[in-house]
């Protein structure tokens, strides 16, 4: 191992420390402001539970960074570039807007427009796309405008935000998916056949303190959940999630086609492993549209949801989802690491087995259903069952 990774390492482990040091904080002042969500009929939760642990997520992130400050590995990366900064003033930013959201309440117009301030704090910060890759007509790199870039980079930015608050469904779901992205991310990163973490890169740096305050959040956050990391910890994580992908292709000075579509992988992973939730997203506008609801609206129809309806705990409808997101991620991954034949065959072999899984138990938890229905008939119309 190199002194980068070991130095990685150890961002994580600090990340972690800081997070569940900072949790049962947490946990005091949600109750003392009162962000405490009760049970009720949208919710699966059984007791009231207090939010703002994304309060605890941005005390590891913020312990990583100064703790990167004095490393020789992340000496580059703050003496010549603005991203650490940008980086964390844009989440104090969005964890602002969501500790609001969670002790107060904000308007769907009101959410969106933090976001795009939060997106907007990157930019001005320099954290943008500069180039974008044109798959057709033969394939093309298009060198952005200052203002083409800054609103892609906005709404790519929002756009992971709005994908990690959404499935924040069930305990443990959001922390779990989201570290398994970005460990994916920074595996590509750090071990792929193109340097995307250089020295001048937040991408490895942020990553590392994800993933960190991913783990440690779920020592508390995994179901049972003693705590929900609320709009403030999801809309963080995306966030940090969208500005890692900005980051390792904002880096690049005069790509080839070839050097820009391999780079330009592993900043969709986040967006391939995070597909429950961007599918969800879209399923939920067409299915609120379709009712002439708003599509701010809330249900208890999102695909979370539908495992729970299948007869699967909580506990083991969050493992089928990161089992999904981590097959998702070695796809991705996996065939510039290794063998891609083998690689893509287990996964895919591992995926069909999983949703033949799923499948299996969806048709026993129909059968039962339905066996238990014709019991409550036959007891109420006893005369009514059988051939006369």
């Amino acid at each position: 191992m190199d002194q980068a990774f070991l130095d990685n390492l150890l961002i994580a482990v600090a990340s972690l420390l800081v997070t569940v040091l900072a949790t049962p904080v947490v946990k005091r002042i949600a109750h003392a402001v009162g962000a405490v969500k009760d049970p009720g009929d949208r919710h699966i939760h059984s007791t009231p539970t207090p939010e703002l642990g994304g309060l605890a997520m941005l005390a590891g992130v913020m312990g990583a960074f100064a703790l990167a400050n004095g490393l020789g590995t992340f000496d580059q990366l703050f003496r010549t570039t603005s991203e650490p900064e940008a980086i964390l003033l844009a989440a104090l930013v969005i964890v602002y807007v969501g500790v609001i959201d969670d002790t107060r309440g904000l308007t769907p117009a009101a959410k969106l427009a933090g976001q795009i301030l939060a997106a907007g704090t990157l930019v001005l910060f320099g954290v943008t796309l500069r180039f974008v890759y044109i798959p057709f007509g033969g394939g093309n790199i298009v060198s952005l405008s200052p203002d083409a870039a800054a609103l892609l980079t906005i709404i790519l930015v929002v756009a992971m935000i709005n994908a990690v608050n959404l499935v924040d469904g069930l305990d443990g779901l959001a922390a779990g998916i989201v570290a398994i992205a970005a460990m994916a991310l920074f595996a590509y990163a750090e071990l792929g056949p193109v340097p995307v973490a250089s020295a001048t890169s937040a991408a490895g740096l942020v990553l590392a303190a994800v993933v960190g305050a991913c783990v440690g959040f779920l020592f508390f956050n995994f179901n049972p959940a003693s705590i929900f990391m609320g709009d403030t910890g999801a809309m963080l994580l995306g966030l940090l999630m969208g500005a890692a992908g900005v980051s390792a292709i904002g880096n690049l000075t005069a790509p080839t086609s070839t050097d820009f579509f391999a780079v330009s992988v592993p900043a969709l992973i986040p967006a391939l492993v995070l597909a429950v939730p961007f599918i969800d997203t879209v399923l939920a506008i067409i299915r609120r549209v379709s009712s002439g609801q708003s599509i701010a609206a809330a249900d208890k129809k999102h695909l979370h949801h539908r495992l729970l309806e299948l007869g699967h705990s909580q506990r083991r409808a969050v493992l089928v989802l990161y089992s999904s997101s981590a097959l998702l991620a070695a796809a991705v991954v996996g065939p510039s690491l290794g063998d891609p034949t083998l690689v893509l065959s287990v996964t895919g072999g591992l995926f069909i087995l999983l949703v033949s899984a799923l499948l299996v138990q969806g048709w026993r938890t129909n059968r039962r259903e339905k066996a238990v229905e014709r019991g409550y008939n036959v007891r109420r119309h006893p005369g009514a069952s059988g051939p006369r």
